[in-house]
C-alpha cells in the first residue's frame, strides 16, 4: 500500500480486508474504541471515509479546511421549519480535527436522568468519572496559561458586569512552556487514540467508504465497501463497531435493514448568533473563546464563535442591506452565540440510491421560545462587555446600542427569520434497557449478536455540554464491557 502523510495509516486499495473489529469511523468514538480493542489483544481495522489531514497544514476555519475536512464543504442541513444547518468532520480524527476542543465531562445530573429514563444497566457515577480523570489526563484537558483572548475576556467581563455564572472550559490542548492562548496544539484523534491504537497493532485506511453491512439473521458478516480508488470492495469480520456519527451511524444501519428505533430520535444543541462591535481591536481569526456563560444552563448557555473575516460577513448576511457595511472594521468585531437545550426532535432516513441520508428537525414552541430568550440575553450581555454595537442575525434584525433596544429585538424576532445551526448532534441511536432504544445499556443493536455502536449516536438525549466528553467516557465504559465479556481469537 502507499503511505499518505503520516506513517500509521493508508488509503484502502485493496478488494478485500479481514478483520476481528471493524470499526467504522475513526472520531471520538470510533478511535478511543479502537485504541482500547487492540489494546486488549483484538486484530482491529479502523476504516474512515475521509482523508488524513495533519494538523497545520490547512488554515483552522478557511475554506480550505472546510473543503478537506468537513462533508459536503460544511454544507448541510436539518430540514424543518426553520431549517438548522449543521456540520460534520469527514476525515481522520472525525469531528476532534475541526472542533475548538472545548472540554465538559458529562453533568452529573444528565447521567442520572439517563440512568432512570432510558434504563441504563450499570451506570456507576464514580466509574463515569475515573474515566473521564483517565480521558482528561490522555488528551491534556487544561485551561489557557496566562491570559486568554480578547473576544474569551469579553464574555468574561460582560457576565461579571451582569452576575451572570461563567467559567473558562478547559480544552483538550497542549502548550508549549511559556506559551500563551494561541500557541496550543489540539489533542485530537489524530494525535491521540489514533496512534496509540496503531501502536497496539490496530490498521487504519482512509479513503473508505461503507455502503452497508451483510446481515444474515442475528449476525452482519462482511461490509460493502468504495475503495480510495473507486472500486468496491469487501470487509470480513467478526465484531463490527459503527462510529459514524449521529447522522451517517443510523443511515448505514437502515441501508443494511436494521430499522427499530433507529434514526427516529435526533437530538441537537441549536444556536442562534450575533456579532458585537467593540471600540477596541478584539477579532481573532483562528480560534475561539474559551469563556462559557452558564447562568441559564441547561436551557440557554452562551459562548463565542469562530470570527474571521469570512465567518463575521456571514454573522451580518442575514441583514446584509443594513449590516454589511460593519464588515470593514471586522477587526473590532467578535461572533457569539446563544445555544439552547432543546426538546424538540429530528429523524434521519437513508433514501435508496441517494449516497447522504434525510435529515429533518422539529423545533417545538418553547425551543422558539429559549431561542428568542437566548438571543436577547446574549445582546444584554455584549452590551454589558463594552460593545458599542450589536448586529444579530437574523432578517430584518435591528441596530443594538442600548439595553432598550432589544425590545425591539425580541419583538422582530422569528427562528423562520434567523439561521439556526448546530455542531452538536446526537440520540439517534439511544442505548439503554428502555422499549425505544434502539441498542443496550453498552451499545449492543437490539436484535444482533455482533453489531455495536459506540459514538455520538447512542447518548439518549442532548446533554445540554459539548458532548464529546460523554461520548469518550461511554465508549470507554462500552469497549471495556465488550473486552470483559469478549476473547481475542489466538
Amino acid at each position: 500500500m502507499t503511505v499518505l502523510n503520516s506513517p500509521i495509516h493508508s488509503p484502502a486499495t485493496e478488494s478485500l480486508y479481514d478483520t476481528e473489529i471493524l470499526i467504522i469511523g475513526s472520531g471520538a468514538g470510533g478511535a478511543t474504541t479502537a485504541a482500547l480493542l487492540a489494546e486488549a489483544g483484538f486484530d482491529v481495522l479502523v476504516v474512515e471515509e475521509g482523508a488524513w489531514v495533519e494538523q497545520g497544514t490547512v488554515v483552522p476555519f478557511s475554506l480550505d479546511q472546510m473543503n478537506q475536512q468537513y462533508r459536503s464543504a460544511g454544507v448541510t442541513v436539518a430540514l424543518g421549519l426553520p431549517s438548522i444547518a449543521y456540520t460534520e468532520g469527514r476525515c481522520a480524527g472525525g469531528g476532534t480535527e475541526v472542533n475548538s476542543g472545548l472540554y465538559r465531562r458529562p453533568p452529573a445530573d444528565v447521567l442520572e436522568r439517563w440512568r432512570t429514563q432510558y434504563h441504563i444497566r450499570d451506570l456507576d457515577p464514580d466509574e463515569m468519572y475515573a474515566i473521564a480523570h483517565e480521558l482528561e489526563t490522555a488528551l491534556n484537558v487544561t485551561k489557557v496559561p496566562g491570559k486568554v483572548s480578547a473576544p474569551s475576556m469579553a464574555l468574561h467581563r460582560g457576565a461579571e458586569a451582569l452576575s451572570w455564572e461563567n467559567s473558562e472550559s478547559p480544552r483538550w490542548m497542549k502548550y508549549p512552556a511559556g506559551g500563551n492562548a494561541s500557541s496550543g496544539q489540539r489533542q485530537s484523534m489524530t494525535r491521540t487514540y489514533l496512534p496509540r491504537a496503531h501502536r497496539a497493532g490496530a490498521r487504519i485506511i482512509t479513503q473508505c467508504r461503507v455502503r452497508k453491512l451483510a446481515i444474515r439473521g442475528t449476525s452482519a458478516s462482511e461490509a460493502a465497501v468504495v475503495l480510495a480508488n473507486g472500486q468496491p470492495g469487501r470487509i470480513r469480520f467478526r465484531h463490527v463497531f459503527v462510529c459514524g456519527g449521529a447522522i451517517h451511524t443510523p443511515a448505514l444501519l437502515q441501508r443494511s435493514g436494521l430499522h427499530e428505533h433507529i434514526g427516529d430520535t435526533l437530538a441537537v444543541h441549536p444556536t442562534v448568533k450575533l456579532a458585537a462591535h467593540f471600540r477596541e481591536a478584539i477579532n481573532v481569526p483562528d480560534d475561539v473563546p474559551v469563556h462559557q456563560v452558564k447562568e441559564f444552563a441547561p436551557e440557554i448557555s452562551f459562548g463565542g464563535s469562530a470570527s474571521n473575516p469570512g465567518l463575521v460577513a456571514m454573522a451580518l448576511a442575514d441583514n446584509w442591506a443594513e449590516f454589511g457595511h460593519a464588515v470593514n472594521d471586522w477587526q473590532r468585531i467578535s461572533v457569539y452565540y446563544a445555544a439552547i437545550t432543546s426538546q424538540g426532535k429530528g429523524r434521519v432516513k437513508a433514501i435508496p440510491g441517494m449516497r447522504d441520508p434525510l435529515v429533518t428537525y422539529h423545533l417545538t414552541g418553547r425551543d422558539k421560545q429559549l431561542l428568542r430568550s437566548g438571543l436577547s440575553r446574549l445582546t444584554l450581555l455584549m452590551l454589558a462587555a463594552g460593545a458599542d454595537e450589536v448586529y444579530p442575525s437574523y432578517r430584518g434584525a435591528p441596530l443594538v446600542r442600548t439595553p432598550g433596544d432589544i425590545a425591539n429585538l425580541q419583538h422582530s424576532f422569528a427562528t423562520t427569520k434567523a439561521t439556526v445551526m448546530t455542531v452538536h448532534l446526537c440520540s439517534t441511536v439511544p442505548i439503554g434497557e428502555h422499549p425505544r432504544c434502539a441498542a443496550n445499556s453498552f451499545g449492543q443493536i437490539r436484535g444482533m449478536k455482533n453489531v455495536w455502536v459506540n459514538d455520538a449516536s447512542m447518548l439518549p438525549d442532548a446533554p445540554g455540554v459539548n458532548p464529546q466528553g460523554s461520548v469518550q467516557a461511554f465508549a470507554v465504559r462500552n469497549a471495556r464491557r465488550f473486552i470483559e465479556t469478549n476473547s481475542p481469537r489466538g
